[in-house]
């Protein structure tokens, strides 16, 4: 089941492409989106280690 977590990072993720493709990579928005995104991965890869790490 997909989470709200997964469905902000795939959005933005496509948002990030579009407007890197648009303004660059370097755009200071662009940069910002970039920083958020990373943002989102970490709270996503930290939700998920928690619960690997319970299984045990």
């Amino acid at each position: 089941m997909e989470s709200i977590l997964q469905r902000r990072i795939e959005r933005l993720r496509r948002k990030l492409n579009k407007s890197g493709g648009e303004r660059g990579f370097k755009d200071p928005k662009v940069i910002r989106m970039s920083q958020e995104l990373d943002q989102l991965l970490n709270q996503y890869y930290e939700a998920n280690r928690y619960q690997q790490l319970s299984f045990w």
